[in-house]
């Protein structure tokens, strides 16, 4: 499944574009898993430090050693849904299984209050909490806040503010020991949150009259990907061009010129909705960009 947006071949439908909470990526994330010994499963000996197997749906996706302390999704997001419910925080969920070894569970904060808008209104954006969870290694246990974008459904994942908490190991026993969300709801409103905001009306503020090569500078400047389709093909590569069209599909959708703000978030929905990169990357490359277009904006 797409995790953000509706790109199909290097294009997005205009009727699909603004999503609503009801309607949300919804992946099953709490597959079958367990940790038993290497040898058990191989029928094979092996060397210290790779002791165990990680297994998620039926299949090894990680080998871990005697000390490695497992964290399944149902302790981990089952405790954050248990947290929100207790402190009365009423959310909309969108969940991610990355074959079945990768996991995120985003909670948009379901609050028309708290609901922020760019330019001319139409663009809406709610507050958002990521939690991710893997089970080869490849993504940190961590919470985050953030931002969910209803046009397009993107998630921007630039906010420093980060969701504490304590994991304790017990032998195989993996306790979660969680904070007080609602101060740090709080405090995230106060210090980041509008902050933030101003800062999008800085980009969506900064018209862009050639696409082309302000993608052309990101892309060279960032390395997300190639604008170039090949060293023999100086034409734009089907990521530049699909963000060329999303600048161009949100300029018409929203009725406003070509701004720093849709060139913003038209790499970030490649950034999450096309590139093969891990969570905790894609948050870090996503601040680098965000910091990136401010700049040229300013």
């Amino acid at each position: 499944m797409r995790e953000q947006g509706t790109i199909t071949n290097g294009t997005i439908s205009n009727s699909l574009m603004i999503k609503d909470l009801n309607n949300l990526r919804n992946d099953d994330v709490f597959v079958p898993n367990e940790v038993r010994n290497f040898k058990d499963v191989t029928g094979i000996n092996s060397r210290k430090g790779l002791d165990r197997v990680v297994i998620s749906n039926g299949e090894i996706v990680n080998v871990v050693s005697k000390s490695y302390g497992h964290l399944p999704n149902e302790t981990f997001f089952g405790q954050v849904e248990n947290m929100l419910l207790e402190a009365d925080i009423k959310t909309a969920t969108r969940s991610i299984n990355r074959d079945n070894r990768s996991f995120a569970v985003d909670h948009i904060l379901n609050d028309e209050s708290l609901v922020i808008t760019v330019k001319n209104g139409m663009d809406e954006l709610r507050p958002m909490l990521r939690f991710t969870n893997s089970y080869d290694g490849s993504s940190r246990t961590t919470g985050h806040f953030g931002f969910y974008r209803k046009v397009c459904d993107n998630g921007l994942h630039i906010a420093h503010s980060s969701i504490g908490f304590n994991i304790k190991h017990k032998g195989d026993i993996t306790e979660v020991v969680m904070p007080n969300i609602k101060y740090l709801i709080a405090k995230f409103m106060n210090n980041e949150y509008y902050e933030l905001q101003r800062k999008f009306e800085i980009l969506a503020e900064k018209r862009v009259d050639n696409i082309e090569e302000y993608v052309k500078l990101t892309c060279e400047d960032l390395k997300i990907f190639m604008y170039e389709s090949s060293k023999e093909n100086p034409e734009p590569s089907l990521n530049a061009r699909t963000v060329i069209d999303i600048v161009n599909r949100e300029s018409n959708l929203l009725g406003t010129p070509a701004n720093m703000w849709h060139l913003y978030n038209a790499f970030n929905e490649v950034l999450h909705g096309k590139l093969k990169k891990s969570f905790n990357t894609q948050r870090v490359m996503d601040a680098r960009l965000f910091d990136y277009t401010l700049q040229l904006a300013q």
